[in-house]
């Protein structure tokens, strides 16, 4: 097809900076999960945009930052690798004119790739526009960016010029997925996503950094619109265990009534959730649990 443009970009940038939420928005559905704590994204998630311009494919890797575990090695693996690998590289930073360490590492990173890199200043509704001008003109010449664009992905400001700007830098090309793909994870992995994400929200700090979640078993009701799942989330410590699931149950029943919930959302029918609590020891540090846990075994 004649101007149809096609390829894949990669969201990269800090933990906890946006790069899921804006995703999500441009894609117009909820695939990534998010919330405000570090390490959200631990999988490589491929997502799919299609419009009469072309078809982009979104990789949004785990955020880049040191290891200090086989799980953080894994997760920079996939981030790091991805970078040479597609056609457009999106950076999402804060609005601020601090460049941290995470930053500066990132830097790095990038100085080896030669694929357009988009600058995305991302959050600029928490800050003052001249703070954002500022944080533009600290950044501007740290790499050689293609192009730089302020945004809110959670107020949706400036969303489309990402689109737009992307399909610029992007060649022509088939169309890779067919137009109503949206993500090429399957609904087992995307239902354990919900249900960690849930449980990001809902614990303590210190405690998602060591949790997995395993869909047991998924099974749909002959004739009904109802889906049977169970699960179960792994954690490290029997300390974990207690918290996880609450006094008198309470915090597991809240985490798998809004998984439910967005699990609902995400199958269009009605699902009956049971989750369990295991501990494994220290299966961060095991490449064995992390496969079984869903971890990509091509990138362990």
């Amino acid at each position: 097809m004649k101007g149809f443009r096609s390829g894949f970009v990669t969201l990269v940038g800090r933990p906890n900076v946006g790069k899921s939420t804006l995703m999500n928005h441009l894609i117009g559905q909820k695939i990534a999960i998010t919330s405000n704590k570090p390490q959200t994204t631990r999988n490589r998630i491929q997502t799919v945009y299609t419009d009469e311009r072309g078809q982009i494919i979104f990789l949004d890797t785990p955020g880049i930052n040191k290891a200090k575990n086989k799980l953080g090695s894994y997760m920079l693996t996939v981030a790091t690798r991805t970078l040479n690998e597609v056609d457009v590289v999106l950076w999402l930073v804060e609005p601020s004119t601090f460049i941290g360490k995470g930053e500066e590492y990132i830097i790095e990173q990038l100085k080896k790739v030669k694929t357009p890199i988009i600058l995305i200043v991302n959050k600029i509704d928490t800050v003052e526009q001249q703070q954002v001008l500022e944080a533009i003109e600290k950044y501007k010449d740290v790499l050689d960016f293609a192009d730089i664009i302020p945004v809110s992905a959670l107020r949706s400001r400036n969303t489309d010029d990402v689109l737009t700007t992307i399909y610029k830098y992007l060649p022509e090309g088939p169309m890779y997925y067919d137009e109503n793909t949206i993500t090429d994870q399957p609904e087992r992995q995307i239902c354990a996503e919900i249900i960690r994400e849930k449980a990001l929200r809902c614990l303590d700090q210190e405690i998602p950094h060591g949790i997995a979640v395993m869909i047991d078993t998924m099974k749909k009701r002959r004739r009904k619109d109802i889906i049977d799942i169970e699960a179960t989330i792994v954690c490290e410590k029997d300390s974990h265990k207690g918290i996880i699931i609450g006094k008198q149950g309470r915090m597991l029943k809240k985490i798998g009534s809004q998984a439910r919930a967005g699990m609902e959302n995400l199958l269009d029918m009605q699902v009956n959730l049971q989750l369990w609590v295991k501990i494994q020891k220290d299966w961060r540090e095991s490449d064995f649990l992390m496969k079984n846990f869903g971890y990509d075994k091509k990138e362990i």
